[in-house]
């Protein structure tokens, strides 16, 4: 019995110490691959400008096989690290990072806001082409305008309503306007809401954003090309694949004459990963700035909308 607990001691110590050598290797290789990414760009990025050449499709593989990979997720990773350690020198620099990508969402958020109003005007539009002028098709544009059947114009409906929940997720987060569910939280001291965000920012958040970015990254890619390229595949089959590489964007549509650019879905969802992941460092960084410096700088540098002089009393349920 001793030799077989000790045995078992033995690989669980074996596992760790492997496991955190393999997380060592990453973060240290991260620095060199993100070196030798910047420094040869055209490996990368040569498919940019497609003329179809035997270069660019590899380009484009590689581009895909890197997007989802574990080295890309330790360059962000080891960037994180250097950052924050930069950040607990420098407050001030700390500070910055968070007004910095606050602002991005804000912005972001703000524009494609816009969106839900469009919605709104496209679908009045639509009832009264069916209904009071009963045109089978519309057309929109100056020049060479573009011209589709009604039923592509109500199913596009759909699309405003992606960037409206993909493109204005963090700015809703900043200008606290998600729905919590409650059960401790507000009866904590300030201090350990704090200690709450910071965990919730790093077991929650980040780990929802990077499996969102590996599901939809290569969802993305199989309705953009064939040969369709998986997950699993190393660097070496992709680059294979390339050899029978050819564009081939989803047009297909939910009925015959609807709206056939639903690839910009897949888009929008591998866009909505990278902004929840960056955010995520927003919220991580404020929650521990506000958490070191007290009460008192709560909501500092916060850009939140305001509906006016003499509406303080709605904001926050808006």
């Amino acid at each position: 019995m001793q030799e077989e607990s000790s045995i078992s001691l033995a690989g669980i110590f074996g596992g760790l110490f492997d496991g955190l050598w393999w997380l060592v290797q990453n973060i240290g290789m991260a620095f060199y691959n993100l070196g030798y990414a910047i420094s040869h760009p055209q490996l990368w990025l040569d498919w940019v400008f497609w003329t179809g050449t035997t270069e660019e499709k590899q380009s484009v593989m590689r581009f895909v096989y890197y997007g989802g990979s574990v080295e890309l997720f330790f360059v962000a990773f080891a960037a994180f690290l250097v950052l924050t350690a930069i950040g607990l020198y420098y407050r001030n620099f700390m500070w910055g990072m968070v007004r910095g990508l606050e602002g991005f969402a804000n912005t972001l958020g703000r524009f494609f806001a816009w969106a839900g109003l469009l919605m709104v005007l496209q679908q009045i539009i639509i009832v009264f082409m069916q209904r009071v002028f009963t045109r089978p098709d519309m057309s929109f544009g100056f020049g060479i305008p573009l011209q589709m059947d009604i039923s592509w114009f109500a199913e596009e409906l759909k699309l405003y309503n992606a960037m409206v929940v993909c493109l204005c997720a963090t700015y809703t987060f900043v200008q606290g306007g998600h729905v919590r569910v409650d059960l401790i939280y507000a009866g904590v001291s300030f201090r350990t809401k704090k200690v709450i965000d910071m965990i919730g920012s790093m077991i929650f958040m980040m780990p929802t954003a990077v499996l969102i970015w590996m599901y939809g990254w290569f969802f993305m890619w199989r309705h953009l090309i064939v040969p369709k390229p998986s997950a699993s595949d190393a660097l070496d089959r992709l680059i294979m694949k390339s050899r029978a590489l050819r564009w081939n964007v989803e047009t297909i549509g939910f009925s015959p004459n609807g709206f056939n650019g639903y690839f910009l879905f897949k888009i929008l969802l591998v866009a909505f990963a990278g902004m929840l992941f960056l955010h995520a460092i927003a919220f991580f960084y404020r929650s521990f700035l506000e958490f070191v410096e007290g009460q008192g700088s709560e909501n500092k540098y916060l850009d939140k909308d305001s509906l006016g002089e003499g509406e303080e009393a709605y904001e926050g349920a808006h």
